[in-house]
């Protein structure tokens, strides 16, 4: 459980740096990597919405720019109700690389919720093909 509040602290630290001045929505995340090394990223906004890129991916890209491809876990960190969950695009980037990662979700309240990325991306796309489909 030591590793799990060492991310979620991180994850908390980073989330100062992001840079949201539209949805006033930042966002912190720490990514595990199979080596043991953590990589932090935040969310960056953007006046072009589609060009923003979440905490998630950020972090991602990050361990990936390190030469890092293998991934055991990730926290996330913002100011919501509830523990936050990665939206779509991040959950589908966070598959491509460790399709049974754990994500740990954590609001500023303290609250947190552990969970398995194919319990939040079944069916996940792959571009791997089936050899043994109909087509």
């Amino acid at each position: 459980m030591e590793i799990y509040n060492d991310l979620l602290q991180r994850a908390k630290k980073v989330r100062e740096r992001a840079y949201a001045p539209y949805s006033h929505f930042p966002v912190g995340a720490a990514l595990l990597t199979a080596e043991g090394e953590i990589f932090t990223g935040c969310n960056v906004e953007n006046a072009s919405f589609g060009l923003t890129i979440c905490a998630e991916r950020a972090a991602v890209f990050a361990a990936l720019a390190a030469g890092k491809k293998q991934f055991k876990g990730i926290a996330l960190v913002a100011d919501t109700v509830e523990p936050p969950t990665p939206c779509g695009a991040c959950r589908q980037v966070l598959h491509e690389f460790a399709p049974d990662m754990w994500i740990i979700c954590a609001n500023l309240k303290g609250q947190k919720r552990l969970l398995h990325l194919s319990q939040i991306l079944p069916a996940a796309f792959t571009a791997k093909k089936d050899k043994d489909g109909p087509f």
